[in-house]
Parts: structure tokens; C-alpha cells; sequence
């Protein structure tokens, strides 16, 4: 029996990094994602982490997390 070896992982981008990239495709498809206005780019990294991992949600918990603060920070800013 031949075993398939996994591919090489490439390194992981930071939050920032992932940001920029999806920054453009937030204001280009959408518009759910647009709604989240600042938060889009989170949404994005999010749902890439979970292609990338199966639909893993335990290897996404960075991107859960950081999504989760900025919707919490959108709710907080809303309310002055």
C-alpha cells in the first residue's frame, strides 16, 4: 500500500496579512459581507481557515476570535 504524503504547509499569514488581501474582494462581492463593514475582512480570513482546514473550526479559533471581538466592538460603538 503507498501512503500519500501531505503537501507542504505554507506559512500562515498573519491577521493583517489576511486582511489586506481580502480587503478588495469585501467591497467587490457580497453584499452580506460589505454590511460588516470593518469586520469583512475578519469574515473572510475566517472562511478561508475553514477551506483550508476542512471546516475545522478547533484550527480556526485566531479567526473566530478576532471576528467575534470586532462585532463585539461594532455592537459597543453603536450604542453611543
Amino acid at each position: 500500500m503507498n501512503k500519500a504524503t501531505p503537501p507542504p504547509k505554507s506559512p500562515p499569514l498573519s491577521p493583517l496579512q489576511e486582511a489586506a488581501v481580502h480587503q478588495d474582494d469585501a467591497t467587490d462581492e457580497d453584499e452580506n459581507v460589505k454590511q460588516l463593514k470593518e469586520c469583512s475582512a475578519l469574515y473572510l480570513s475566517l472562511q478561508d481557515c475553514l477551506v483550508k482546514s476542512n471546516r475545522n473550526w478547533k484550527s480556526c479559533q485566531m479567526e473566530v476570535q478576532a471576528l467575534k471581538a470586532c462585532n463585539e466592538k461594532r455592537k459597543n460603538g453603536k450604542g453611543r
